[in-house]
């Protein structure tokens, strides 16, 4: 198993000022040991945004740019669990994945992790096999897939899901519906891959550069916003799970597409806000969202009975939830466009 982190050690160095203009500071030793840092070797400062100054090279890179875990597959417990450990894993940067278990995989358990590591995680590759042994390797570039197109992907599929769900519920369509329900296994892709790089980019800041970061404190706004996405993406399963349960379409002037079309919008305006430097603008579309819940709140009072309603209800607390999810989304927006005092 993967060894936990050590305790952050602190050595003090006095600033010395040499000829006319440059400062100097020595370098700790056992750092330089560590990395293998030779005499002229070239070192890189980047200044922060907290004005602490990072100190990297190029030998730190080649050290760390393969991190390897071995799990042991713990029989005991069913294989979600251990699927569970593996991807816990993977969230936390480890190229390599050795899952291993003496006793050998039964035929379920190899191909219920095989089959999950394909559908959930973006860029793990099974790269070795045995009786014993299941080996899999991160194979991502994150040139190739930045946050923000992670981010635009994950939108753009929650967004069509819900425009989906409207339709199989107007229609009664229950094929549509299936569908909406197995994208859901994308969005969870690429949810799950925004942790990964999130969590990867906190730890180096030249990372968070390629993926798209350009302070690593905007990590935490963005782990809320793509949560808040995933957990949109879920209502529009729910949604097209209650239209499998029903018996008829509904009616194409029903309040409740009123309703599905006001969360729409607010979802929409919500991800948009996050380009948009003028607070007050995204404050409009907190009120907006709430205004839009609050109208959910008042259809669900409205009388009358039939085949369907209660699923119609569910479906409608979904909307809301959305809106209500969009609402959060806005409000993150506001706190990363707050910048901490240059003072």
């Amino acid at each position: 198993m993967p060894q936990g982190g050590s305790f952050i050690t602190k050595d003090k160095r006095k600033v010395q000022f040499t000829g006319n203009s440059t400062y100097i500071v020595s370098l700790p030793i056992k750092w330089v040991r560590d990395i293998g840092l030779q005499a002229g070797d070239t070192l890189t400062l980047t200044p922060m945004p907290n004005k602490t100054l990072l100190v990297s090279s190029s030998a730190i890179s080649r050290e760390h740019s393969v991190l390897k875990a071995s799990i042991d597959y713990v029989h005991a417990d069913s294989a979600e669990n251990n699927l569970r450990v593996l991807i816990s894993h993977y969230l936390v940067g480890y190229d390599f994945i050795r899952l291993t278990t003496k006793k050998g995989f039964s035929a379920y358990d190899r191909k219920f992790i095989k089959d999950s590591v394909r559908q959930k995680l973006i860029g793990l590759e099974l790269v070795e096999e045995s009786r014993n042994e299941l080996v899999f390797q991160c194979l991502l570039n994150y040139h190739d897939l930045p946050l923000g197109r992670v981010i635009k992907n994950m939108y753009g599929l929650v967004l069509s899901m819900l425009e989906d769900s409207m339709t199989a519920l107007k229609d009664h369509n229950v094929e549509i519906a299936e569908d909406i329900i197995q994208r859901d296994d994308d969005v969870d892709r690429f949810y799950l891959l925004s942790v990964r790089q999130l969590k990867a980019s906190i730890e180096d800041v030249e990372l968070s550069e390629k993926i798209g970061i350009g302070d690593p404190r905007e990590c935490l706004g963005y782990r809320l916003i793509t949560k808040s996405i995933e957990r949109v993406g879920d209502h529009a399963v729910r949604i097209a799970r209650n239209v499998t349960k029903m018996e008829n379409g509904i009616r194409s002037d029903d309040p409740i597409f009123k309703m599905a079309d006001l969360s729409q919008k607010v979802f929409e305006s919500s991800i948009d806000s996050m380009k948009e430097e003028d607070l007050q603008a995204i404050n409009k579309i907190v009120v907006e969202a709430k205004k839009v819940s609050q109208f959910g709140v008042s259809l669900e009072s409205r009388d009358g009975e039939g085949s369907g309603n209660i699923e119609l209800s569910m479906i409608l607390e979904s909307l809301r939830r959305v809106a209500e999810y969009s609402a959060d989304i806005a409000e993150v927006a506001i706190n990363m466009n707050i910048k901490p005092s240059a003072a």
